[in-house]
């Protein structure tokens, strides 16, 4: 098999080939021009509502172990993550990807979260009542209560586009806190 790729190279001489190549300025990053150093040390955290990997740096004196819980900065807002493991050679990622651990995770902080689990199946049936209400044509992934802030996230997927203000302001008397409505893919699903 190897003979038939070999045979189809040889038909091309060199400068035919390098002319295939692409140029190198195309890719140039500099997470990979070796002027990045990553910090030490460097962590993968996982959101776990969302199974959303995030590379994470904390203070050495921290010492974060596998299965630690801590609290980092999201696009949402403060919540909880879970410590997958120290990373020795990141790949693919730039220095505005590296958020910054605050700190562990305490017994209150992780009281709190399961507490807040609970209130995520009551919101979650509510959600769908108030949808059904206002006949809107979207369905409900997962609801999630941030640990650090007074907001809930609603995950949905839908098939067009909706216009859903009316269910934001129904939701919001009802929570008495700020509501995200966030639209996903059907692969994120």
């Amino acid at each position: 098999m190897s003979g038939v790729f070999h045979n189809d190279i040889d038909q091309y001489d060199d400068k035919e080939l390098l002319s295939l190549e692409d140029d190198e300025h195309e890719y140039h990053d500099s997470a990979f021009d070796g002027k990045f150093e990553y910090p030490s040390p460097l962590y993968k955290v996982k959101l776990e509502y969302s199974s959303e990997g995030v590379y994470a740096t904390a203070k050495p004196e921290l010492d974060l172990q596998v299965g630690d819980y801590v609290i980092i900065p999201t696009r949402y807002g403060k919540d909880l993550a879970l410590v997958m493991g120290k990373v020795t050679t990141p790949i693919g990622i730039k220095q505005g990807d590296i958020v910054y651990i605050e700190r562990k995770a305490s017994k209150e902080d992780l009281k709190k979260a399961e507490e807040l689990k609970q209130k995520e199946k009551s919101a979650f049936s509510i959600f769908k009542e108030k949808v059904a209400a206002h006949k809107l044509d979207m369905k409900l992934i997962a609801t999630h209560y941030l640990l650090e802030e007074q907001k809930v996230l609603f995950f949905f997927s839908a098939e067009n586009r909706v216009d859903f203000r009316d269910l934001v302001k129904d939701l919001v008397s009802v929570f008495k806190m700020r509501i995200e409505l966030r639209q996903i893919g059907v692969r994120d699903e």
